[in-house]
């Protein structure tokens, strides 16, 4: 079978980001299918056009269109533009028999949709937020004519969807609420690749962070990614400068990219914590990142207090899972049940004084750090086996193919 597969932002382990994509493509190549991936090369670059190489089997095509999380949203907005308007005919360059198109952003379904149509072939599209309505809630979409045309394109895409992937319970629900029939709509949620953390059984101690500041680091928690508003890491400084007082030998470290880079910097000055216990390094590969997160005492994952956002799927709280990892959210949600069904993690109040009391004292208690470790393996190779979700996906794209347009 011949996958068309859209991304406008897919990465590899080398780069910065969460490799969803990649996983989920090497895995069906390796059941005998032909995956196209068609993305963005966001980065500098000297090429003009499209251009394309086999990563792990996977045929990627990528096509420069700069993005970072700097942006204005206007600008974010001209980015998914160009993009859709040159994938689309790219995709029917390239042909196949089905398309599998991922948000975010949400436009990606105007290519995917053009694409499918003059193939052919059915479309299974995949949704990774819920667009329009995060964006609404966070003010980004405020005009009335915007807010209509938006949620148009929702129901364009999923109307001219075959089947609908959706990361978590709460995604599912959102596109029933459009309308989409429930029947073909499925959750596959972020998953964890444990193969990758093997490597590094025998770490710990936090020598990947005493590396990095140059001093032994005893008790870490970490924050790997997007320092984008929505991701609220203000929130850790106000820990860090609460918990500096209480114990001396936790460090966090925040280890990202984004908007709000130069706010957390210049927060964490004025409190007095900033090369003192919270420390701030700039983004790196996944594949580098592996022993951060065994290393790491804890992994945060954070969001500002949106009903919307506790729908998310974050790769971080998937990876701390595969690394036999705890971790701490700030959020409610389909998350925090996991949190609270399994042990895996803490999950923390609003109120700051309050939050760093309570990870000062879950730091403390080791005997329930181990079993959280034990139980976040447990989640990684059980429910979120990223094999066995890969099956999954591929379980999807077979029964459109089969059904037809």
């Amino acid at each position: 079978m011949k996958i068309i597969y859209l991304h406008q932002y897919f990465v590899t382990p080398s780069m910065s980001g969460g490799t969803r994509s990649y996983e989920m493509a090497r895995r069906l190549v390796a059941k005998g299918h032909d995956v196209h991936i068609i993305t963005s090369w966001q980065g500098d670059t000297s090429r003009k056009g499209w251009s394309s190489e086999k990563i792990e089997g996977i045929n990627v095509h990528w096509l420069p269109v700069h993005y970072s999380n700097h942006m204005s949203y206007s600008d974010r907005m001209k980015a998914f533009a160009r993009f859709a308007m040159r994938a689309g005919p790219k995709a029917v360059q390239i042909g196949g028999d089905v398309v599998l198109a991922t948000s975010t952003p949400l436009t990606i379904a105007l290519p995917g949709v053009y694409a499918a149509r003059r193939l052919k072939v059915p479309m299974v599209f995949e949704v990774r937020d819920l667009w329009p309505e995060l964006p609404i809630a966070m003010g980004a979409i405020s005009h009335p004519l915007a807010i209509y045309l938006a949620g148009k394109l929702e129901r364009f895409a999923y109307y001219n969807s075959k089947k609908i992937v959706a990361l978590s319970p709460g995604m599912a629900e959102g596109i029933k609420r459009a309308g989409y029939p429930e029947s073909e709509i499925y959750v596959i949620p972020n998953s964890c690749d444990t193969d990758l953390f093997k490597s590094n059984d025998d770490s710990g101690g936090g020598c990947f962070f005493s590396s990095l500041i140059g001093r032994e680091c005893k008790k870490v928690v970490l924050y790997p990614g997007t320092l984008g508003h929505i991701n609220d890491v203000g929130y850790l400084v106000d820990i860090a400068a609460s918990v500096v007082n209480i114990d001396s030998e936790i460090d966090f470290f925040v280890i990202g990219d984004g908007a709000q880079k130069e706010k957390i910097i210049n927060k964490a000055k004025e409190m007095g914590v900033l090369g003192v216990n919270f420390h701030l390094f700039e983004s790196m590969p996944k594949k580098d990142l592996v022993s951060a997160f065994r290393d790491a005492s804890i992994v945060a994952s954070l969001f500002l207090p949106l009903p919307e956002m506790e729908s998310n799927s974050a790769n971080k709280f998937f990876d701390a899972l595969a690394s036999g990892t705890p971790v701490m959210i700030n959020y409610r949600g389909w998350q925090k049940e996991i949190l609270k069904n399994s042990g895996c993690g803490l999950v923390l109040d609003r109120n700051v004084s309050k939050s760093a009391q309570d990870l000062v004292d879950y730091l403390a208690d080791s005997e329930s750090m181990e079993k959280a470790s034990v139980s976040a393996l447990s989640l990684a190779n059980g429910e979120f086996n990223r094999d066995a979700l890969a099956i999954q996906l591929e379980a999807v794209i077979v029964s459109a193919v089969q059904e037809g347009v």
